[in-house]
């Protein structure tokens, strides 16, 4: 049994096919077939049901993928222990952010973060926050950037920057003219929502909870895929929404005279870098949480907020 007979068993696990699994570990498919099939011989037991379209994991297969991810997450820890000591920042670092933050956040850090750490071979994702806690458990992420906190066992997290909601609202809503707004003031009714699966939602359901009044469903309900959608809905009447700050700041000055601040505290959430509690490569997850910190900081300066859990359902 080696090492790579079980990255190679992990591969398979993951995609389901030998094929692809060979290309994502840059061997050719009928080595890995054969270095897989070693290892079942060796064993005495079937890992994977090639009869099943998708391969499946047999059940004593389910067993020796979740010791060989242990595994193979020990053998990393060897040369990341190297590493740290050395002071190397670098080698392939796999991040995912999430929907809601990575369009703001990314342009932000990423050149400096490449030129300061130029042997870092970043490879980014756009996952949801249970893509990216189900990736950072089977060991296919590094790190991830996502709203917290998420007490999931397992998972550290270290908070990045605390960022305000703020309202966008159409020149014909009720609260158009009020220069502050309350979460009291808000009508889940009237607010247009991403769809199911973003934490944001939760986050903007979770500020109309403080009023205890939750949205009607038999009423007119419109949840979109993206910020650029629900703006463009707000300004034609259809209600009205929440946006996170840093993604008010790239609106144009006629769509900014439609932001109301809430008074203080400041509904906001929690954005943090988060890992695996094996702590592998925490030395780039130290320097990337230093640089996104220090540059989102000069952009925001509120006070006196209050931290909204997206799962605080």
């Amino acid at each position: 049994m080696t090492i790579t007979q079980l990255q190679y068993v992990l591969a398979v696990a993951e995609y389901k096919n030998f094929t692809k699994a060979a290309e994502k570990v840059f061997v050719t498919q009928p080595t890995l077939s054969m270095q897989v099939q070693k290892l079942e011989e060796e064993l005495d037991v079937k890992i994977f049901d090639r009869a099943k379209k998708p391969i499946e994991l047999t059940e004593v297969g389910k067993n020796i993928v979740e010791q060989a991810k242990n595994i193979v997450n020990e053998s990393n820890r060897i040369q990341d222990i190297v590493d740290q000591q050395k002071g190397f920042i670098g080698g392939e670092f796999k991040l995912a952010i999430i929907p809601t933050v990575m369009p703001t956040l990314l342009p932000m850090f990423l050149t400096n973060f490449i030129k300061k750490y130029s042997k870092v071979n970043l490879v980014i994702k756009e996952l949801t926050t249970p893509e990216i806690i189900k990736s950072l458990k089977d060991g296919n992420l590094d790190a991830a950037i996502a709203a917290t906190p998420l007490n999931e066992e397992g998972i550290l997290e270290k908070p990045l920057y605390y960022e305000p909601f703020m309202a966008y609202v159409p020149e014909s809503h009720r609260l158009y003219k009020a220069k502050e707004i309350t979460p009291e003031d808000l009508d889940p009714d009237e607010l247009l929502l991403l769809e199911d699966g973003h934490c944001f939602t939760d986050n903007v359901l979770n500020i109309c909870k403080t009023n205890k009044h939750l949205p009607n469903t038999d009423k007119f309900n419109l949840e979109s895929g993206s910020f650029e959608t629900l703006i463009k809905l707000t300004d034609e009447g259809l209600g009205m929404t929440l946006l996170p700050y840093l993604h008010s700041l790239d609106l144009n000055e006629q769509a900014k005279a439609k932001l109301r601040n809430f008074k203080a505290p400041i509904p906001s959430r929690e954005v943090s870098i988060i890992h695996h509690k094996s702590r592998l490569k925490i030395q780039i997850i130290d320097a990337m949480h230093e640089l996104i910190s220090a540059i989102v900081r000069g952009a925001i300066q509120f006070q006196n907020i209050k931290i909204i859990s997206p799962l605080n359902k």
